[in-house]
């Protein structure tokens, strides 16, 4: 395979620049990524505690018994796999419940964005937005 040539006919575009974030949003995604991480990583250690620790101590909790059964029988036969069907299902509620205070987070700060670039055009053009409306009564319809 030869190497690539030092000049190219076709220069490197940079990529293109992100939008840019308001301070807020900026806020809201570094809450919103560290509960993720700090979820993610208290579910695998629970995870890792029934994988790894419970089958360790297994042969102690063998006189204890679980639905007729020896708790460690019973861990590894179903009690494992409904820890982690258990797991998944927290993990899908609480990123759930985070997904929507990102999005409110989100909402508020384009709706913030929005009556601040409504208020500077409203400035601009010499008019408030109470005499833009009552100039079209369609207009304050659709914006309900």
């Amino acid at each position: 395979m030869a190497a690539p040539h030092p000049h190219s006919r076709y220069p490197l575009q940079p990529s293109p620049e992100p939008p840019a974030v308001s301070a807020a949003m900026a806020f809201a995604h570094r809450r919103y990524w560290r509960f993720n991480i700090a979820l993610i990583v208290a579910l695998m250690a629970i995870g890792f505690v029934v994988s790894f620790v419970v089958p360790l101590i297994a042969p102690s909790l063998a006189s204890a018994r679980f639905a007729g059964f020896g708790l460690p029988f019973y861990l590894g036969a179903q009690g494992a796999i409904l820890i982690y069907v258990a797991l998944i299902v927290v993990y899908i509620v609480a990123m759930q419940r985070a997904d929507r205070t990102l999005q409110r987070a989100f909402d508020a700060d384009a709706a913030s964005a929005s009556a601040a670039t409504s208020g500077v055009n409203g400035e601009i053009n010499g008019q408030s937005n109470d005499s833009a409306d009552s100039a079209d009564p369609d207009a304050r319809i659709s914006r309900r």
